[in-house]
């Protein structure tokens, strides 16, 4: 923000003192101390106010080029999906009793790991 090098900053240090005196500067600097953190405070403020301004502008581009699309879209294809295919397919109910599937079956679908030796051809 400030660029102030030491030599800089021990100039005015120096003229603070004899302007001011040694008794007041601790007070005067913490006056000084309050008055740059308000000041930091409005600034990051504004700085918050302005992106969110930015972020509403784009929001609101975004928007527009959004519906301008969607417009674009809904043109090339303006037919709407057959309401008869839209339907879910209805289940028929199966023949026979429910089956409860918490039971432990009694068939196994997995093949076992190694063919009987019976099988095997040479």
């Amino acid at each position: 923000m400030f660029d102030l090098s030491i030599s800089e900053i021990a100039i005015i240090a120096i003229i603070a003192v004899v302007v001011i005196g040694p008794k007041e500067l601790p007070r005067a600097l913490a006056t000084a101390g309050k008055w740059m953190a308000k000041g930091r405070g409005i600034m990051a403020n504004f700085r918050t106010g302005l992106d969110a301004m930015v972020r509403e502008a784009e929001l609101q581009e975004m928007e527009k080029k959004w519906a301008s699309e969607n417009e674009r879209i809904m043109r090339e294809h303006p037919q709407l999906p057959d309401e008869s295919a839209a339907e879910e397919p209805k289940m028929e109910p199966l023949d026979g009793p429910p089956v409860d599937q918490s039971a432990p079956s009694d068939t196994t679908t997995e093949r076992p790991a190694h063919p009987p030796a019976g099988d095997a051809k040479p």
